[in-house]
């Protein structure tokens, strides 16, 4: 169990652990409190849809440029930049629904302007892992962190459906607000060595995007995974999210839907405890292995959608999505130069949710046309065909679970 727990000796680690978990908390309120805020104002699906997609917009746009950031900058300083414009978007916001005066052209902007603080913390928050801890110890430091941030996860849902339901959704978005004030103090706390220096002449920012294109299609197992993942991703949006809720409401129940996706969760913070303990050379081949387990539920769904049957499916979901996620952290952090990490991540990032919001507004047309099971079972051929179009990369196969040389 020591070992476990052996990448919180580090004190770099530390902080970035609760900065990481005290957002997540707060986030996993502020998706419930923004949906009730808008609907209390206009009961309107589609000006939430607007809403929710200015986010989704603006955390695209600057993803890229996000990743040339952190790699430019101390990340613990882009993190810390990033929670104090995120604070004050939500503050503001927060403010505006408690005092009865917000609008839907309030909430676009800033729910735009939490999404492009966010694209800048993504990949800085990714690639400061390895700075915090030894080589040795990043394994079990990816899995330390997705364990406690699917726990913060669920604990912050569960509190914040909670706190809205009996304060409002104001409240919600300013217990969000104060938890990036929170977090920005502890990210400024993190003390890692600094990177290399990079020449005098700061490069343009397009010439540093091209240095991490050129840096993400150098290996091809790097982007064979994305490429698979752009489709499990879109499978994932349109069948489990959308087509999950749609079949629940005609077959099992709303009520054994909530009781599948905390069984995910579940899995997912199991899976993480596993990971931790893994010890194969070929720790990617493992992972992508594990993402062929994502058919299961989708299967259980149409072929025998009863509550055990389903809860077990979506647990072994879970269990399989973690294996992936730390293989992936891990082999990334290994042989990617660090300096170029935030780049590489961030162009991970983008070509994971590029194709979500085309899959969330074509499901409702194609299972329409096809019916429910028929796209469900094609959600589930998805995941099968893009885990076997990874394991026949040899690339993907014979990646090593060993660091590379940085270079000096």
């Amino acid at each position: 169990m020591g070992e476990m727990f052996a990448p919180l000796a580090h004190p770099a680690f530390r902080w970035l652990l609760a900065g990481r978990l005290t957002t997540v908390i707060g986030n996993s309120m502020a998706p419930i409190a923004l949906a009730f805020a808008v609907l209390d104002l206009t009961s309107s699906v589609t000006s939430l849809g607007i809403v929710v997609a200015a986010r989704s917009v603006t955390n695209v746009v600057f993803l890229l440029w996000g990743g040339v950031v952190a790699d430019r900058l101390p990340r613990q300083l882009v993190l810390a930049g990033s929670c104090a414009v995120s604070f004050t978007s939500q503050a503001l916001m927060a403010g505006l629904v408690l005092a009865g005066t917000v609008s839907i052209p309030w909430f676009v902007v800033l729910s735009a302007v939490n999404g492009m603080s966010s694209a800048f913390a993504f990949p800085a928050s990714a690639a400061l892992v390895p700075q915090t801890v030894p080589v040795e110890l990043r394994q079990r430091a990816n899995a330390l962190l997705r364990l406690s941030l699917n726990s913060g996860n669920i604990g912050g849902a569960s509190l914040g459906g909670l706190l809205i339901a009996f304060t409002g959704p104001g409240w919600g978005l300013a217990v969000d607000a104060l938890s990036f004030a929170l977090a920005g103090v502890f990210f400024a706390f993190v003390r890692v060595p600094a990177a290399r220096v990079a020449a005098e002449h700061k490069p343009s920012v397009f010439s540093e995007l091209r240095v991490g294109w050129t840096e993400f299609v150098a290996r091809q197992w790097v982007w064979v995974v994305v490429v698979a993942f752009t489709f499990v991703n879109a499978a994932y949006a349109g069948g489990v999210f959308i087509l999950g809720p749609v079949l629940a409401d005609t077959t099992f129940g709303r009520e054994v839907w909530g009781l599948v996706l905390a069984a995910q969760t579940a899995g997912m913070v199991a899976g993480a405890v596993v990971a931790m303990r893994i010890k194969a050379r070929r720790l990617l081949l493992v992972g992508v292995a594990c993402v062929g387990s994502f058919a299961l539920l989708p299967l259980a769904m149409v072929l025998h959608p009863v509550p055990w049957v389903l809860v077990l499916a979506a647990f072994a979901c879970g269990l399989g999505l973690e294996q992936f996620g730390v293989a992936w952290e891990t082999s990334l952090q290994h042989h990617v130069p660090e300096d170029k990490l935030a780049r590489v991540y961030s162009y991970d990032m983008l070509g994971s949710i590029i194709a979500i919001p085309l899959a969330q507004l074509a499901i409702g047309p194609v299972s329409h046309a096809v019916g429910t099971s028929a796209a469900l079972l094609g959600c589930a051929a998805i995941y099968v065909l893009a885990t076997a179009g990874m394991l026949a990369s040899r690339s993907v196969r014979t990646v090593e679970n060993t660091p590379v040389a940085q270079p000096v």
